[in-house]
């Protein structure tokens, strides 16, 4: 079976990687980033390509590396890559996990101070003997240490894109087995937490050791970790733990509770029952002063939404379940209709080949418009991104002359799908854009994302985003905080100011629904709402298959309380054309 043109393309991005690591001429390793971009951009199949011998066509890709991807695509291997790993201690490439180590800093510590492994570079730093070196100092030292304990902490956290389809997968299969009754998700991963530890799933059923030998026997599974007479819990690929408790069918809709959490909801929860003389468990709602699981007393509850009614409550979602105020909501009335991600009809921050993504446009419209839906934004990166291939604005304006052909292409076929021209603009260390305001008035959208100088103030990065808000041509304040989950945390931002601010001028906020971000937090979003500021759910698509990304990022919104009315990609194309032309002619 011969290795796909993804797989290929990774494997020349970890040579380039081995290459700098061992200090080879950064030209060399340039040549395979470049070629693996050029296999990216490839708009037909690889093997049809080598089969017509046109490899050499493909700007990009020189002889040598042309030899070397040929030997993937036919043996599925390639000897030159098992040697160059071979001859690179592992250690090495997972200090490129911590944050501020590139290639050439492990490199300068390997040669000067043989460190081969993280343990061997935490005590490094301990002993003082990083600092002194050329290119570190104090500063760098103390963050690779706070960067190899923060590496250590998450260790047992995982993303919620990694535990979802693992999640999904099983609770398939116990659906499909004939003792169970019913089964959910429960825990963080059902409140849609954005890092998440173990995959918690409950079942109900009157044959708990037959449900739990079936659960323990599912592909996918590397090991049984214990195995008990209601619960089990199993090691799965990836090294995530999943934990199936099997209750009676009268007893689910309060284990479901009890189990979604949150700990401080709960706590909430049973309080309230506890004043109308009740008493709320895992086990049930019960007619007494003291804990009991005596069934005489048991308020029958069928689901969820009848243990609320019991307490007064409207039904709370699972997401909003983190004790922020959703119970005096709940008091108040029904609460209001979350959004699901079947509301979001396009996302209008994304990249294609011409920067950092991996397919062309015209591969993306077909995509999208067959996914069903209305519009997608290609928003490549400006130039300042240099690492990402960022556009000057001589390509800016040769990208939309292609988009206008595609869109033109898809309006003589009648459909109504369109792609949206715009740029996602670097927002640099001074607060100015890395794009005149000649070129970005000529976009549909405009996003401006910090990419540099992570290391201001609170203060300065707080003004330099204000001060873009206040720009009349930027549409959206792209990943706030340029946060990635479980490798490094945000820089300092005044939420709460920078939401007045978008306020004030009509800026939207991007919720970047890529796994390794969501980032506005959801924990800012229902001041942002109670200030009138929109939502945008934005894929920051490099790959196709980051389309699903819109459904994690609707999980988050959920989180945030927001609704069909609090987020903009919600809207039909001709709407939303009218939206971002009306922000700019209200503000200009």
């Amino acid at each position: 079976m011969s290795t796909s043109k993804d797989e290929i393309a990774n494997i020349l991005v970890n040579i380039a990687t081995l290459l700098e690591l061992k200090g080879e001429n950064p030209f060399k390793s340039r040549a395979y980033t470049n070629a693996a971009r050029a296999l990216e951009g490839l708009s037909e199949p690889l093997d049809k390509v080598i089969a017509e011998e046109r490899l050499a066509e493909v700007k990009g890709i020189g002889e040598s590396i042309q030899k070397k991807i040929c030997e993937l695509v036919t043996t599925g291997k390639l000897t030159y890559y098992e040697d160059l790993k071979a001859a690179t201690p592992p250690g090495l490439v997972l200090m490129l996990e911590i944050p501020g180590l590139g290639p050439k800093k492990i490199k300068a510590l390997h040669d000067e101070l043989r460190i081969e492994t993280v343990e061997q570079l935490e005590q490094a730093c301990k002993e003082g003997k990083v600092a002194p070196l050329k290119g570190f100092g104090e500063k760098t030292q103390k963050n690779i240490c706070d960067g190899i304990e923060r590496r250590r902490a998450y260790a047992a956290k995982h993303l919620i894109s990694d535990a979802m389809p693992l999640s999904e997968s099983l609770l398939e299969a116990l659906r499909s087995h004939p003792a169970v009754i019913r089964c959910s998700a429960a825990g963080s991963l059902r409140r849609h937490r954005e890092i998440i530890g173990d995959v918690d799933l409950l079942a109900s059923s009157k044959k708990p050791a037959e449900v739990l030998d079936f659960f323990a026997s599912q592909p996918g599974i590397i090991s049984v970790v214990a195995k008990g007479e209601t619960k089990a819990s199993v090691l799965l690929e990836g090294g995530i733990q999943s934990d199936l408790r099997v209750v009676s069918d009268a007893e689910f809709p309060f284990a479901l509770m009890y189990f979604t959490g949150s700990k401080e909801h709960n706590i909430v929860m049973r309080q309230r029952a506890i004043e109308r003389g009740l008493r709320l468990n895992e086990y049930g709602l019960f007619r007494s002063k003291v804990e009991t699981r005596d069934p005489k007393l048991l308020v029958a509850c069928k689901t969820e939404e009848e243990i609320f009614e019991k307490l007064d409550l409207h039904y709370v979602e699972p997401e909003m379940r983190e004790d922020m105020g959703e119970i005096a909501l709940a008091e108040k009335g029904p609460l209001p209709r979350l959004l699901e991600w079947t509301d979001l009809k396009g996302s209008l921050h994304n990249h294609s080949t011409w920067s950092d993504g991996h397919q062309r446009p015209e591969e993306i419209a077909k995509s999208m418009r067959e996914l069903g839906l209305a519009y997608w934004g290609v928003t490549d990166h400006s130039k300042s991104s240099f690492q990402a291939n960022g556009l000057d604005v001589p390509r800016v304006r040769q990208q939309l002359q292609e988009i206008r052909q595609i869109n033109d292409s898809l309006a003589k076929e009648g459909t109504e799908f369109r792609l949206l021209t715009g740029a996602e603009v670097d927002i640099l260390k001074d607060g100015k854009l890395d794009f005149p305001d000649d070129l970005l008035k000529d976009l549909d959208v405009v996003i401006a994302s910090v990419h540099q100088s992570f290391g201001l103030t609170e203060v300065e990065n707080t003004k330099r985003l204000i001060g873009v808000a206040r720009n009349p041509y930027v549409h959206i304040l792209g990943h706030l905080t340029g946060r990635l989950l479980l490798e490094r945390d945000g820089y300092k931002v005044d939420h709460r100011a920078v939401i007045d601010a978008c306020a004030e001028t009509g800026t939207w906020i991007e919720l970047n629904a890529s796994p390794y971000r969501f980032d506005m937090d959801w924990r800012f979003w229902p001041f942002a709402k109670s200030k009138g500021v929109k939502c945008v759910i934005n894929c920051d698509a490099h790959r196709l298959e980051h389309a699903g990304f819109l459904r994690l990022g609707a999980g988050i919104a959920r989180k945030g309380w927001l609704t069909k009315e609090d987020v903009v990609n919600t809207m039909p194309l001709e709407k939303l054309r009218k939206a971002l032309s009306g922000k700019r002619s209200c503000r200009a």
